[in-house]
């Protein structure tokens, strides 16, 4: 018990308090777009306000992702196009045969996800429907979850809700996912002993090592970091959050995993879709 208590003492002396973050007054506009990155929070949220992880991260970060051509994750959006109309698996099929202009057809689906599925009766991300499309429709091998088709598909599908307001469901069937995913946010584990809230709820804005902690909103994954220098999911970032704690890290794709999904999209409604993100 000793052991844990230093471990967790050590941890919270790793923040520094007070220290302004880059982008607090900043303004994020792409192609002549202003996206929210700051609003107030609504009189049921834990939070006074809701902000983008955009706002906290340098200067240098932030200019990457305003510039299309300069930002690297839209790499992988490029990509995600050239596969959205190649044929796969035995039905010889493409996405574009079935939906046509992604333009048109994927416009909001990444604002309100992870979403339930009438058909599977459970709550799908956006892997999930896609894997879930590739293999009833396609019949087709279903992508792993960090593989580079699965996140430059999710990255293109993600793009044509950039700028659209983050809009998930918490209620219906959905509902005891979100709380759930709430229960799990709140709940301290690993041997430091520290929940998602100790660092995104009580300490977003300060230092932790070198870094500014955010609110660890959702709304621009996938996201390109520059420590990966690469894509990464959502449930990638769940995973590595774990690790730092030490924690056993749920499965990408498990039910512990979506269901957080959910309760962190749902403490971002507001915001806009940033996809595909930058971050440190």
């Amino acid at each position: 018990m000793k052991t844990l208590v230093a471990l967790s003492l050590a941890a919270t002396l790793a923040l520094s308090a007070g220290q302004a973050f880059a982008g607090e007054d900043s303004e994020l506009v792409i192609d002549g777009e202003t996206f929210v990155t700051k609003l107030d929070a609504p009189a049921d949220s834990p939070l006074a306000e809701i902000i983008s992880g955009w706002r906290f991260r340098s200067n240098e970060t932030q200019e990457l992702q305003t510039d299309d051509f300069e930002n690297p994750a839209m790499i992988f959006a490029e990509y995600g196009e050239e596969l959205w109309s190649r044929v796969d698996g035995a039905e010889g099929k493409s996405c574009a045969d079935c939906h046509g202009d992604a333009s048109e057809s994927m416009k909001g689906l990444r604002a309100s996800m992870p979403k339930w599925h009438e058909g599977k009766a459970t709550l799908f991300t956006l892997e999930d429907h896609i894997n879930w499309s590739r293999e009833e429709h396609q019949k087709a091998e279903p992508w792993k979850w960090e593989s580079q088709e699965m996140l430059a598909m999710t990255s293109y599908i993600g793009l044509q809700s950039r700028g659209m307001p983050v809009n998930v469901a918490t209620d219906g069937p959905v509902a005891e996912w979100y709380e759930k995913g709430k229960e799990l946010y709140y709940t301290r584990v690993g041997q430091l002993d520290m929940a998602c809230a100790n660092c995104h709820e009580t300490n977003y804005g300060n230092m932790i090592r070198a870094d500014h902690l955010s609110q660890g909103q959702t709304n621009g994954f996938p996201v390109y970091r520059m420590k990966w220098q690469g894509m990464g999911s959502i449930h990638r970032r769940f995973k590595g959050c774990m690790d730092n704690i030490r924690a056993t890290p749920y499965k990408r794709g498990s039910d512990e995993f979506t269901a957080l999904e959910l309760y962190l999209a749902s403490r971002g409604q507001g915001l806009s879709v940033e996809t595909p993100s930058l971050r440190n």
